[in-house]
Parts: C-alpha cells; structure tokens; sequence
C-alpha cells in the first residue's frame, strides 16, 4: 500500500527514532562498549522498567514545576510582548535590553535564587520562567510590529482606533508566531527546570540526575532524559495540534500538499 505524502510526514520522525536507537544498541553490541560509560538502549530500558516509580515520582514533580514557570511566562511574555509590540518607542527602548538580559546564562542566576528562595521549588520554577518567557515576548511583539501599515491605514480610514486594530486584528496576527514560540519554549523550559533541579534540589529529574551519575548507574541517568525529553515533545505536539484547530487558516498552504 502506497503511502500519501502526509503519511509519510507521520510516520518519518518514528522511523528514524527507531533507526537511531537500532543503530546505537548495534554499536553499543559490536564494540562491547561498557554500560558504566555509555549504555545501550537495552540497558536503558531496563534501567527505565527497574526504577519506574521513583522515576516517575520524580518525573511529576519536574512536570508541574515546569508547567507553573511555564505558564508565568506565558502571561508575562504576552503582556511585555503586547506592550513591545504596541509602541515604537516601548520597542526601540525594551527590545535592545530584554535581548541583553536573554544573552546571560540563566544557569548563573541558580545561586542567586538558592540566597533569595531556598533549596527547592522557586529556583526551579523562576529558572523555567526565565529562560522560556523571552521566545514569547519576541514573537508576540514580532507579530503586533510587523502589521502591515496599509492594513492599518485602511482601518483607520474606517474608523478603528489603534486599539481596536491592535486587539481585533494584531492580536488575532499574532496567533502563528504566538503558538510557534510556546513549541519553542516549552523545551527551553524543561530545560531550566532541569538543571535548576541538578543544583537546587532535592527532588525531580535534575537531582535524579545527579544522583544517578555520582552512583555510576548510567542507564538510569540516560534513562532521566528520555523520560525529559518525552514530556517535551509531548508538550510540543500538543500545542502543535491546538495550532492547527485554531489557526487553520494560517496553514491552507501546507495542507494542500
């Protein structure tokens, strides 16, 4: 049976997922490399189904915390992005120093939360915040920025004001960019959560992490970022499929082919 195009875009990232690990557990086999430095897929999932409830308990804990940092730069991302976006002068003024304070290695602000929070849940959550707020912000005001000055002049001329235009027009805009910069940041926020968790933690697959590598299981350890890796890009085809349901007609192109 012949495939169609869009099958194939389907199936494509499962089959080179498979063909990636068949690869690696056939190097790993050929070479005999040691489990204690690299370990197989094998090894991995045995790890995996061996310490399944701790991972997961330390699995939920990364995921809520990361869902909250998420969802505070959501808001402040849309609002700072809305008032970017909006004015000339917020843009020329903001801009330039929200792209300086994104250049910094978030990394380094841990220590910093560790004095002001303590150990445990606010680094965690303020490190996802600040590292996955700033793609929002960007496409948000990217969006409200780049609306076509003879589409607003049209408007204009028929009476909206700059406020209707920006809410029933920039807003609505700004959907694409909107949902393609949460595909982005929700990684980048499993990210900060992470490695928040590896300094300044006592729970979640960060400190799993840790643990695992000073212990030398490195099953378990490779095993603690699949399972981060998983809860991404279940996130990510998420808000890739509530894209598609809501702003379908920013894809027609796409889903002729």
């Amino acid at each position: 049976m012949k495939l169609s195009q869009k099958q194939m875009q389907r199936w494509a990232p499962w089959v080179l997922l498979v063909i990636f690990i068949a690869i690696w557990q056939a190097i790993c086999s050929a070479f005999n490399v040691s489990e204690f430095i690299f370990p197989s897929p094998a090894r991995i999932a045995s790890q995996l189904n061996e310490f399944h409830a701790e991972i997961l308990k330390h699995a939920w804990r990364t995921f809520w915390v990361t869902m909250v940092g998420f969802a505070i730069s959501i808001v402040v991302g849309v609002l700072m992005g809305f008032l970017i976006g909006s004015s000339r002068i917020a843009y020329a003024a903001i801009y330039p120093l929200m792209t300086g304070f994104n250049a910094l290695p978030k990394a380094a602000f841990i220590p910093i939360l560790v004095v002001w929070f303590g150990i445990g849940v606010g680094p965690a959550v303020l490190t996802a915040f600040l590292i996955s707020f700033f793609p929002i912000m960007v496409n948000i005001a990217t969006g409200l920025a780049t609306l076509e000055p003879e589409l607003e002049d049209v408007l204009r001329v028929l009476g909206a004001k700059r406020w209707d235009v920006l809410i029933k027009v920039g807003l609505p805009r700004s959907l694409p960019y909107f949902y393609g910069s949460l595909k982005v940041a929700i990684t980048l926020a499993f990210v900060g959560t992470t490695v928040s968790e590896m300094t300044a933690a006592n729970e979640g697959i960060g400190y799993l992490l840790m643990s695992a590598g000073s212990s030398m299981q490195m099953g378990l350890a490779f095993g603690g970022l699949v399972v981060v890796g998983a809860m991404a890009m279940i996130m990510y085809e998420l808000f890739a499929i509530v894209e598609k349901r809501t702003t379908a007609w920013a894809h027609r192109g796409s889903q002729n082919h």
